[in-house]
């Protein structure tokens, strides 16, 4: 990996049974020159011995306790180095390192505590229609739930200021923990916007995504907790 910046960003990577593709996320993000931690959440494989390989700082969990608890370990780490940014970067592949400046520069131009990485303002590659809907459907339900006008849910590139990431709380895992941080993102009262990201799909990412069925009763999971509190 390059030097370090002295900006004070930090990027959060959660991976989990990752081998295939982390060592390559792992030096794309070092070509930035931003600090890099990867939380592997328990894996079975070699994520965190190629991660560190790569030049990450690894964080392990002895076990695994879901993507949610992952990227909060992340954070906390970040946040522990002194971080004035964070950054959230799957670890599959499918993001792309140029658009963490973007989401950056969305954060000061708009003097904003967080900015969500947008699809639907951005680009898809090889999104199949199944999925697509399955978007649809999840950013109907946060902006029913949350009052924010977001296009994009459940996108796992975002970048927060200390600030943003230090109203950050989770404890949702999988899929559920996207609509957890728009939910304490409406609560805080801090301010968002969206920026436009690139998400490229494969048949690697697809594979590890969360299954229609899956998300589906996470959906109706989210609700019915709002409908009880």
């Amino acid at each position: 990996m390059q030097p370090r910046s002295n900006s004070g960003v930090w990027i959060v990577v959660a991976a989990y049974n990752e081998a295939r593709t982390i060592a390559d996320v792992v030096r794309e993000i070092g070509r930035t020159g931003y600090a890099l931690v990867v939380v592997d959440d328990g894996s079975a494989d070699a994520t965190a011995e190629l991660a560190a390989a790569a030049g990450a700082d690894v964080v392990r969990h002895p076990f695994n306790l879901g993507q949610g608890a992952a990227l909060q370990t992340g954070i906390e780490f970040a946040l522990a180095q002194g971080a004035r940014f964070v950054v959230t970067f799957d670890a599959d592949g499918q993001h792309r390192t140029s658009d963490i400046a973007a989401l950056l520069d969305a954060l000061t131009r708009n003097d904003a505590d967080f900015a969500l990485g947008s699809r639907v303002l951005g680009a898809t590659v090889n999104l199949p229609p199944r999925r697509r809907w399955l978007l649809r459907a999840a950013t109907w339900f946060t902006r029913m739930t949350t009052g924010l006008a977001v296009t994009d849910a459940h996108n796992g590139l975002r970048a927060m200021t200390r600030r943003g990431a230090g109203a950050i709380r989770l404890h949702q895992n999988r899929m559920a923990h996207a609509s957890e941080i728009l939910h304490q993102i409406a609560a805080s009262g801090l301010i968002y916007v969206e920026a436009p990201v690139t998400v490229e799909y494969s048949a690697y990412s697809l594979a590890k995504g969360q299954r229609t069925s899956d998300a589906l009763t996470i959906l109706v999971d989210l609700f019915a907790r709002r409908l009880r509190r």
